[in-house]
């Protein structure tokens, strides 16, 4: 029987280094969703993306899978086609 992602990542999250790193990179993940959820929200496919911002389609396919890190011109250029404003902010950690 194969494990679904969440048993997975359970059992995984017991490790600690790799609790660390998985904890490292939720800044990564939240951007990804971010994007991600805009342009669904917006009814947008990744080419119409595209064209609104002048961004190659998979420059956003790599920024969607994590494969790509977005330069902060280029996460004002999406929400700016996204019709969007873009919001950075530090918070206190826990």
């Amino acid at each position: 029987m194969s494990k679904n992602f969440r048993e997975t990542l359970r059992e995984r999250m017991q490790d600690p280094d790799f609790r660390a790193e998985w904890e490292a990179l939720e800044p990564e993940r939240q951007i990804i969703r971010a994007i991600m959820e805009a342009r669904e929200e917006n009814h947008m496919t990744q080419e119409q993306l595209a064209e609104a911002t002048g961004i190659h389609q998979a420059d956003i396919s790599r920024l969607e899978h994590g494969t790509a890190n977005p330069s902060l011109r280029t996460l004002k250029r999406l929400a700016a086609g996204l019709g969007m404003t873009l919001k950075i902010e530090f918070v206190h950690s826990a």
